[in-house]
């Protein structure tokens, strides 16, 4: 079990993740207060080489749900079933899913969690060159789906961390990750940091 508290919004996550012959499977719960209080449950499982084959994540809060199953198929082709309920003032779940031809995997907005599966596929926590990468990047607590373009690019490596640098470059968003031997998110400044 991992337990990350949250630096924005204030929250915190906790995942149940198994990583083992190329794949990653997790059951995660977080708890959000921005841009209304939320609880987001998800599960997440990948196909060979850490790449995404399913992200089912609900979110819920006073008087309104959403319901997002994001599915990647060995073809690369992403499809997506929603549900919503409540707070018109949130977006839809779901959305435009073209702009992601090509995308390896998703990225939940706000969990240190699948920042692990480009890391993991590219051995960036241990050396390498920088990857530019086509994300499916889901906002939280909508569950609405957007193209995201990333950079990882490995930066150190450290007694007890490796370090990775993370830029968006869709906006100036840039942060130092450390990540442990597993691949696992320990700290991802202004995001979260792994607790227990």
């Amino acid at each position: 079990m991992r337990v990350w508290a949250k630096e924005r919004p204030f929250g915190t996550e906790l995942a149940d993740v198994c990583i083992g012959g190329g794949r990653l499977s997790a059951s995660g719960l977080a708890i959000g207060t921005d841009p209304v209080p939320y609880r987001l449950d998800y599960q997440l499982s990948t196909g060979d080489r850490y790449v995404t084959a399913r992200l089912t994540a609900r979110a819920q809060g006073h008087g309104w749900h959403r319901l997002l199953e994001l599915v990647r198929a060995d073809t690369g082709r992403w499809s997506c079933r929603t549900e919503a309920e409540g707070m018109p003032a949130l977006a839809a779940p779901g959305g435009n899913l073209a702009p992601l031809a090509g995308a390896l995997d998703c990225d939940l907005g706000l969990s240190p969690l699948t920042n692990s599966m480009p890391v993991l596929r590219h051995r960036l926590h241990e050396a390498g060159e920088p990857i530019d990468l086509l994300m499916a990047w889901v906002s939280v607590p909508d569950l609405s789906v957007h193209a995201s373009r990333q950079r990882y690019t490995f930066v150190r490596r450290e007694r007890h961390a490796r370090i990775v640098r993370f830029e968006s470059l869709d906006d100036e968003f840039a942060a130092d990750i450390s990540f442990d031997p597993d691949g696992l998110v320990l700290d991802y400044p202004g995001i979260a940091r792994h607790v227990a």
